[in-house]
């Protein structure tokens, strides 16, 4: 039976252990550049032991940032820039990964610590935003966003590609495509942020078209031995129940398509949200996901407990759990996981050698 710290194959990428590093963005970049408080970052992480790190979300275009620090991959610098980041993670033992996406109607927004608003319009680090319909999200972000064209979703598209191919380039072993919180891919699968009433908007499945369409675009991009997944959101705690079913409808149709594997997460799409935070409150609908799909999955959202993780895939709930502040606050986490499972040898299980040593070592 698997468990948390057993190996995981997906295609023809294996990671040493089931903990993967969620895509977490540090608003530290300029110009979508990756500097060296990136590398610093990811390259700890990947020695504290996970199996996966994933590139926090980045952008396919300028307009598709959620704040003026984000990372890009539109360009090639970008490109060049990330290049020692996926050296630094497989060097660490770990598996690159990536999260593309492009924020829609939540783009051109302050960082989160100075203010997490749109910034007004004319000002240095604003741009136009755009979305499926020009409804605002809410309070803090109210700009109302440009409705796109069938042009612009072409345009977008292709970005989407271009950076794909660039991500490819560069060795990344793990596509993760943002299809969740609240940005562009979800603005168009939401009936909150869609009121099209083009063949991208009304029922369900012409609401799915923007995402079904981009994930068969990258299809024809992606190597086909290495994972193409996305991270797409299930539920939006807003009183419909609806959108739990087009989503696995929608993700049984991407799995036809070539898709791999699901991150299942929250919406974030609209302020009125009642979300019923706790610990591993996503676990039993990414089981439902799973079982309905037959896609593999995984989850995040306030697992932290190493025994509870290790339930979960020993339970067949998820594949692989998707950690973000546990590892903040502790890089080493994986570390202290193994030995709270009696792992063997769990210094030479998850640290690289000059670290295991010490702590092997002097107990």
């Amino acid at each position: 039976m698997a468990g948390l710290f057993t190996p995981y194959t997906l295609k023809g990428t294996t990671l040493r252990n089931r903990i993967a590093v969620s895509p977490m963005c540090q608003y530290m970049a300029q110009d979508g550049l990756i500097n060296e408080w990136h590398r610093a970052h990811y390259a700890g992480l990947a020695r504290g032991g996970a199996g996966l790190v994933v590139v926090e979300a980045t952008a396919v275009s300028p307009e598709g940032r959620i704040t003026w620090a984000d990372l890009g991959l539109w360009n090639d610098a970008q490109a060049e820039a990330l290049r020692p980041v996926v050296a630094d993670i497989r060097a660490a033992g770990a598996v690159p990964g990536i999260q593309i996406g492009h924020a829609g109607r939540k783009a051109s927004a302050n960082r989160p610590w100075e203010g997490d608003d749109h910034i007004p319009e004319g000002q240095p680090n604003s741009w136009r935003t755009i979305a499926p319909s020009p409804l605002a999200f809410g309070p803090g972000l109210e700009r109302v966003p440009q409705e796109m064209t069938t042009d612009d979703i072409a345009r977008v598209q292709g970005d989407t590609v271009a950076a794909v191919i660039r991500a490819r380039d560069l060795g990344f072993e793990w596509l993760e495509l943002h299809m969740a919180h609240g940005y562009l891919a979800q603005n168009f699968f939401s009936p909150i942020s869609n009121h099209r009433t083009d063949a991208y908007g009304g029922s369900a499945e012409n609401r799915a078209r923007y995402l079904f369409e981009t994930l068969k675009a990258v299809r024809a991009v992606w190597p086909e031995d290495r994972p193409l997944t996305v991270r797409l959101s299930v539920v939006e705690f807003d009183g419909n129940d609806a959108m739990l079913g087009e989503a696995i409808t929608l993700l049984r149709r991407m799995k036809a398509e070539g898709l791999d594997f699901v991150d299942v997460s929250i919406g974030f799409n609209t302020p009125e949200a009642k979300i019923p935070w706790g610990p591993n409150f996503l676990a039993d609908t990414a089981a439902q996901v799973r079982r309905e799909t037959g896609l593999p999955g995984a989850t995040s959202w306030y697992i932290s407990d190493a025994r509870e993780a290790d339930a979960l895939v020993r339970d067949g709930k998820i594949d692989l759990v998707m950690l973000g502040r546990p590892l903040l606050s502790d890089p080493h986490w994986p570390y202290h996981a193994a030995k709270t499972l009696e792992v063997e040898n769990p210094a030479w299980a998850t640290l690289p050698p000059p670290y295991a040593h010490w702590l092997a070592r002097y107990r």
